[in-house]
């Protein structure tokens, strides 16, 4: 399973990096807790806001890594967190599938069985150009660009209000 990270798992509030902000969704321990028999955890996350200068690679790994202790403590694992830090002209940035590949190649994962959740449309158009079934969540940015993806045309195996929503759609699913 492939998860986008801000807006999706925690809370957004535009180039999350600082730790004391660091806020995790509501559902989202739950919903991961409901899919960890089933699934792996990859996280693939677009970070332009170090490309911008914004913040460091530093910053974005004890970010990154808090979330990762928070979700451990609850006994959740994230096989690998997966990030771009650039703002674009590179072939990381989702909706590049790049990410998706390795984790197929380094993990074995068949991409056909796995699930994509974000709140962007360049999440859900990795998903499928991977292979994958993808959800959108309306969490983080996900009502905002809900018209890019009917204009863009395109098309979530489902659309959730939130990350529990997906989980429970996922486990109806097998």
């Amino acid at each position: 399973m492939i998860l986008d990270r801000d807006g999706t798992l925690v809370e957004d509030f535009g180039y999350a990096h600082k730790i004391e902000q660091l806020k995790i969704l509501p559902g989202v321990v739950e919903g991961l807790r409901m899919l960890q028999n089933d699934y792996m955890f990859f996280i693939i996350t677009n970070q332009s806001g170090i490309g911008r200068g914004y913040y460091t690679v530093e910053d974005f790994h004890q970010f990154n890594n808090h979330l990762l202790g928070i979700l451990e403590k609850e006994g959740i694992r994230i096989e690998k967190t997966y990030f771009c830090p650039h703002v674009e002209g590179c072939d990381c940035k989702k909706p590049s599938t790049k990410y998706a590949r390795q984790i197929e190649r380094e993990f074995n994962v068949n991409l056909a069985e796995s699930w994509v959740i974000g709140d962007h449309p360049s999440d859900v158009l990795m998903g499928k150009n991977a292979g994958c079934k993808a959800i959108y969540v309306l969490t983080g940015h996900g009502a905002k660009h809900f018209d890019e993806l009917r204009e863009k045309r395109i098309e979530p195996d489902y659309v959730a209000d939130d990350f529990i929503s997906a989980a429970k759609h996922i486990m109806d699913s097998l």
